[in-house]
């Protein structure tokens, strides 16, 4: 029987999720999308936010293309297959959990489609992304128009797909593709550690904020002006609801919660 392609555990109200595949550079195959599918329809409903990394020296290649060419799929069964992609990102996107991906290596193609549907994105240095669909005679099918184009651009993902532009961990920090480099001399942490700390204090937020904050905001992003102003009103209102709001305002009245002040 073949080895899963996640691993899962937990560490206290965190759970990890390990692409565990490092001989195939962790690409994604119709089984391993599956298994994405499965742990993100089903969340343990004690976690409260997700840390993704994986195993070997990349986080993930893409598309596994030796399954894409062997099994020489029509339009219409690529095109399923597509949609199953498009089912399990969007499930780590808009689940209501906050995610954070570790990235090392290639995060390349499908790859850099699944880490975009993550919230956060923590980038080793020896990290790099690419969308080489062009000069495989292929198309972006895992939401890469919809995730990557919004973060970078579409006109910057027209580039990087006909050329073919390999960018590295730092530039692509500066177009939004990592959020923090680590493993560097400002940051020595390593992508897990920093992960880790990151996923420690967004567990330390309220839970009904964290979820409007990785629910609402990039559908937001999608409508018009007008109905995006009415949905934020409406999802403030809701959080104000939340359980434990009046003891975390009670305790910024009474001076009690941290300020907030700039990083040394």
């Amino acid at each position: 029987m073949a080895a899963p392609f996640l691993l899962t555990t937990e560490l206290d109200d965190i759970g990890i999720v390990t692409l565990n595949k490092a001989h195939k550079r962790n690409a994604l195959d119709e089984e391993a999308i599956a298994e994405i599918d499965a742990y993100f329809s089903n969340v343990p409903e004690h976690i409260r936010v997700i840390l993704m990394k994986a195993q070997g020296d990349h986080f993930c290649a893409g598309l596994d293309l030796k399954e894409h060419h062997d099994k020489a799929r029509s339009a219409v069964d690529f095109l399923r297959v597509c949609q199953g992609w498009h089912r399990a990102f969007d499930k780590i996107q808009h689940g209501g959990i906050p995610v954070i991906a570790c990235l090392q290596g290639a995060v390349v193609g499908g790859g850099l489609e699944l880490a975009s549907a993550a919230h956060v994105r923590v980038a080793d240095k020896s990290t790099f992304f690419a969308l080489p669909e062009g000069t495989r005679g292929i198309f972006t099918g895992g939401g890469a128009t919809v995730r990557t184009a919004k973060i970078i651009s579409a006109n910057r993902m027209v580039e990087l797909m006909l050329t073919g532009r390999v960018l590295d961990a730092h530039e692509g920090e500066r177009l939004g593709l990592a959020h923090y480099v680590c493993n560097t001399d400002a940051n020595p942490k390593s992508a897990y550690e920093l992960g880790l700390e990151l996923a420690q204090r967004i567990a330390g937020n309220a839970v009904l904020s964290n979820y409007a904050i990785v629910s609402s905001i990039s559908r937001i992003g999608d409508m018009a002006a007008t109905e995006g102003l009415f949905t934020e009103g409406l999802m403030a209102a809701v959080v104000q609801t939340g359980r434990d709001v009046q003891e975390r305002l009670g305790e910024f009245v009474n001076k009690k919660a941290h300020k907030v002040r700039p990083t040394s």
